[in-house]
């Protein structure tokens, strides 16, 4: 009896353990103003379930057959809307982790695959209706050192040497050079870098007619750059301007060469269901897409370099810098923001697939200090769609879209050096005192720029804000 309990005992411990085989190995988080992403690393594929609590906010996700791994990496939280992270497990082996949160959120998850280095992932993107602000710490006051009394000088009696005069030739007084204004710098323009998707034999995706997104992009690239060109201190740069095949590595080059200040890649989306359809506009993800469906697409678009015969495999060390800085600089920041922008002119166009920005790993928006947009103009899968893609006034409206959206961006961001004038919206609690303190310019040169005869404004009025 005793050797059959003893059995029993082991049979049940190896079980058990067999059963909790995934550990979580640890936690990573990205932060931006309205989303945030957590990547639970684990060692194996996972049952999971994510749901949220209120009062206080909690985001819960239970791992089924799981447990915390000895060497478990917790995430900074100091810059997040995470406050604390919790673990606990109230019916083994399941391990539940409690994420408390500053605000209320929705989330989306997905499990990713093992891929480039890393194991099995769960990531769980989440977004606030409100951007979410870090709160810096004071910097600490710095202590005056403590004056000592003056130590009074000892008087030295010196004798004056005498010294024979010395005859100095005369020299012409030079003219000093007048330093320059920096009121007389250079303006310059704008340069905004288009660029039309595929091209060559790599023609993209095929409508129900046969239209290739090859030529319907280039066209709505071309109507883009012209309203750029009429924009006031703006010019635009194609990409390729003909039907050519262009790596998407040399894509990039070619915005850097031309030092362009914004890169806007024009697509159209495809999918197996016909009846999918809208506009969508896609930004750099730190890791992989933010959907199934962005993930997959971004595949495609990443595919393109091989129709051209060359393999990015191997070829490309500065692969991971490029996502990392482009993740924890203010380029992402840039192309969110105008991503944004973008998408509020497309959705005043007609249906947007998505009602906020996505993101995803395109590969022409690994450019590390340009920011970086992908708009996906229609789905030319849907053949309703595909139809109004083929006209011209369809194009010329997505067109001008885009181009409210760049501009909006840079009246808002004007780049120091160029001739755009940034502009304030006034709204609710704004006066003269308010934005002059914000933009650090006087009140006098905020009435004189804009010719106001008195302080009073209105909510919704635009004002040109003084360099």
């Amino acid at each position: 009896m005793r050797r059959l309990l003893f059995s029993l005992s082991l049979i049940l411990f190896f079980t058990t353990q067999a059963i909790a085989a995934t550990n979580l190995e640890g936690i990573r988080l990205s932060q931006s103003a309205n989303d945030s992403r957590l990547v639970l690393d684990l060692s194996e594929q996972v049952e999971y379930k994510v749901f949220t609590l209120k009062n206080p906010q909690r985001l819960v996700i239970d791992l089924f057959n799981s447990q915390k791994s000895a060497q478990f990496s917790p995430p900074d939280l100091s810059r997040s809307t995470i406050k604390k992270i919790r673990f606990s497990s109230p019916s083994q082996p399941k391990l539940r982790v409690v994420f408390d949160l500053a605000n209320k959120l929705t989330f989306k998850s997905q499990l990713l695959k093992p891929s480039q280095g890393h194991s099995h992932r769960l990531v769980v993107d989440l977004h606030s209706a409100t951007p979410f602000s870090v709160t810096l710490p004071k910097p600490a006051v710095e202590q005056q050192p403590v004056k000592k009394p003056p130590v009074p000088p000892v008087p030295v009696k010196e004798t004056p040497a005498k010294l024979d005069p010395i005859k100095t030739p005369a020299v012409a007084t030079p003219i000093p050079t007048p330093i320059k204004s920096v009121n007389t710098m250079v303006k310059r323009d704008i340069i905004i870098a288009i660029d039309a998707g595929h091209g060559g034999q790599d023609s993209g995706a095929l409508g129900h007619s046969g239209t290739k997104e090859k030529t319907i992009v280039l066209a709505i690239a071309k109507r883009l750059a012209k309203l750029v060109n009429k924009e006031p201190g703006m010019k635009a740069y194609m990409i390729r301007d003909r039907d050519e095949f262009i790596p998407l590595r040399q894509r990039i080059k070619r915005a850097h060469d031309h030092k362009a200040d914004m890169f806007i890649s024009i697509h159209a989306d495809a999918f197996t269901n016909s009846q999918a359809k809208g506009a969508s506009v896609f930004v750099l993800s730190e890791r992989g897409a933010s959907s199934e469906a962005a993930q997959l697409l971004a595949d495609k678009e990443n595919a393109a370099d091989l129709a051209g015969g060359i393999s990015l495999v191997g070829k490309d060390d500065l692969l991971a810098f490029v996502l990392l800085d482009l993740s924890q600089t203010a380029s992402l920041e840039a192309s969110l923001e105008v991503g944004n922008t973008v998408l509020a002119g497309l959705k005043r166009v007609g249906n947007v697939h998505k009602k906020h920005v996505e993101s995803a790993g395109f590969a022409v928006l690994k450019s590390p200090d340009i920011p970086s947009i992908l708009v996906e103009t229609a789905f030319i899968s849907n053949p309703a769609e595909e139809r109004k893609l083929k006209t011209a006034s369809h194009q010329n409206k997505l067109a001008r879209a885009v181009m409210s959206g760049i501009r909006s961006y840079f009246q808002r961001n004007p780049l120091v050096n160029s001739s755009i004038t940034q502009q304030h919206i006034v709204s609710s609690g704004d006066t003269l005192s308010t934005i002059s303190q914000r933009y650090q310019v006087s009140v006098a040169s905020i009435k004189s720029k804009n010719k106001l005869s008195t302080s009073l404004l209105k909510i919704g009025q635009v004002l040109l804000v003084p360099n």
